[in-house]
């Protein structure tokens, strides 16, 4: 347990842990800036108490939780649940420092293969997701309930773990 509440701190004042349930409240604060149909409380609980397939980090700056990401991993493959920031950190490329930080985790559990799925309209997260590898596979029509919009569904594949890929930390969400 004490090497899941490690953090990995960056030059940067970044540091990623373990996502616990005394992270809910501050996970929703995240979680309402970001989404416009915002998973609730026992959506949180319910994924890190009985999903045993979920793994969820934090990202503080400076101690202050910034962000959080989410992800499944079965089998071989990681699914990518949620990934998100405070939008006063926003534009500071720790978007990209949050997905390669899970991407090293599920490559670090055996994970060959992550996948997600985003807003037709987020060219953003798009761009970023291109960035790190991901390609378009396919589309989910109607996915969002907020609006039906059609989600882009993405896939990349995984570099192996290496030990000494430089920060050590959540990797082990195991």
């Amino acid at each position: 347990m004490d090497e899941q509440k490690k953090p990995a701190d960056g030059e940067d004042g970044l540091s990623f842990r373990l996502m616990t349930l005394e992270d809910i409240p501050e996970v929703l604060k995240v979680e309402r800036e970001a989404f416009t149909v915002p998973w609730t409380e026992e959506a949180f609980h319910n994924e890190l108490k009985l999903n045993h397939f979920a793994r969820y980090m934090i990202m503080e700056y400076e101690g202050r939780t910034v962000g959080y990401a989410g992800m499944w991993t079965i089998v071989d493959e990681a699914h990518v649940t949620n990934i998100a920031l405070l939008e006063q950190y926003r534009g500071r490329k720790w978007g990209d420092r949050l997905l390669t930080e899970l991407m090293k985790t599920a490559a670090y559990m055996g994970m060959e293969k992550m996948t997600l799925e985003v807003r037709v309209s987020n060219h953003v997260a798009q761009r970023l997701y291109i960035k790190k590898g991901f390609k378009p596979a396919g589309v989910r029509k109607g996915y969002y309930s907020d609006n039906q919009e059609d989600a882009l569904i993405m896939w990349a594949d995984l570099p192996p773990y290496r030990e000494d890929d430089g920060e050590e930390g959540s990797q082990r969400l195991s």
